[in-house]
């Protein structure tokens, strides 16, 4: 059975068992000499195109036609933030990867980077020795350009590197129409319990759709918010900023022992865990350096955990875009608990490895487009089911 087709599948078949095309824009002819070798030695990746800035970047898309582009931001004659709508405008359906030291000013440059088109970011080591040691590094950029690269390649009705299309997913209803095959994800009742806190997990694509979804629920907001997205510890801290600049509300990165307030919104510092606790009949936020679940820190499975171990079935989870699967273990738990998962679909996810692993478990209240999130959270919070 087929599924259905999406747009822009014509003329691309030739592409479906090539390996992600791939350009490398930095100034630094050894970081763009040592990602070549690092990228060239998975089959899964073809580097395509070297440049040395953003304006030969531009001169090189149409002859070279990358599928994704590593973009560094400091850069001669043209910077990276400069190219990067112009290359989105030039190639719609291009993903960008923003390269950059990590620095509180590249970190804010790479956040407006999202928001004018990149899909994520990878920070990179300070020095070229440390470039060179970082085996996290590699296998960052390497996993992040074929997660984005396979992810895109879907949304445009390709099969990514030749691999045929897997089967139903697991606790997916499959229906007919007009002789194609259309997959609902299986649901589960929403809590009859009102919620008393909002749980969000999001990873790559998530500052853009957490944006949208904060903005989306501002108005007469009156839980508390708590946020793990996967983010180094300097990234957290302007994201946080962002996000109250963007909505009004009061958006902090989290500190232990940190009382949670109804209406505010806290945000898991990079490099911990971020986890609720009850003391004497008030909920404060606990931090620690427990080692990384899922290669992630923080993750959102033991932020769920405590939020369920608290709040029992009045936890409303919510499952934005991202690589992985983490949150799945702790979304089982909180419905375990009589709480609700909300996921983003996978049409409007950057990547669709987070919420689509709590899909596929039929664990979801809901699986939704980023647009329609929101809402659905205010209809649970006033009880309308």
């Amino acid at each position: 059975m087929n599924s259905l087709p999406l747009e822009n599948s014509n003329n691309n078949a030739s592409k479906k068992s090539n390996p992600f095309r791939v350009m490398l824009v930095d100034d630094s002819a050894v970081i763009r000499g040592l990602l070549s070798r690092w990228l060239s030695a998975d089959p899964a990746i073809e580097i395509v195109a070297s440049a040395g800035n953003g304006q030969a970047a531009l001169n090189s898309l149409e002859r070279t036609d990358p599928e994704i582009v590593v973009l560094d931001i400091e850069m001669p004659i043209m910077d990276g933030l400069t190219a990067l709508p112009k290359i989105v405008a030039a190639r719609p359906n291009i993903q960008v990867l923003m390269s950059s030291t990590l620095t509180s000013k590249n970190a804010e440059i790479s956040l407006q980077a999202m928001e004018l088109g990149a899909a994520d970011y990878v920070p990179k080591p300070t020095t070229n020795r440390e470039v060179i040691s970082s085996q996290s590094f590699q296998t960052e950029i390497v996993e992040k350009i074929k997660h984005l690269a396979a992810a895109k390649r879907k949304q445009l009705g390709l099969t990514p590197l030749g691999r045929e299309a897997s089967g139903s997913a697991a606790g997916a209803k499959i229906i007919e129409q007009n002789n194609n095959v259309l997959r609902l994800p299986n649901t589960v009742k929403a809590s009859m319990v009102p919620p008393k806190i909002i749980g969000i997990g999001s990873s790559t694509g998530g500052p853009q759709a957490l944006l949208k979804f904060i903005c989306g629920i501002k108005d007469n907001l009156t839980l508390p918010v708590v946020i793990t997205q996967h983010m180094p510890a300097t990234f957290t801290k302007i994201l946080a900023g962002h996000l109250s600049k963007a909505s009004g509300l009061v958006c902090v990165e989290g500190e232990n022992d940190m009382p949670l307030v109804g209406g505010q919104v806290y945000i898991a510092p990079g490099d911990y865990h971020m986890t609720v606790v009850n003391k004497d009949g008030r909920h404060y936020l606990q931090l620690n350096e427990d080692p990384p679940e899922n290669f992630c820190r923080p993750a959102v499975d033991p932020m769920f955990r405590s939020l369920s171990k608290e709040f029992g079935p009045a936890v409303l989870g919510v499952i934005l875009t991202g690589m992985g699967h983490d949150g799945l273990a702790g979304s089982r738990i909180v419905v375990e608990g009589g709480g609700t998962i909300v996921a983003q679909d996978e049409k409007t996810s950057v990547v669709w490895g987070m919420p689509g692993a709590v899909s596929e478990a039929g664990i979801c209240n809901a699986v939704l487009p980023l647009d329609e999130i929101a809402s659905k959270v205010q209809r649970l919070v006033k009880g309308i089911r």
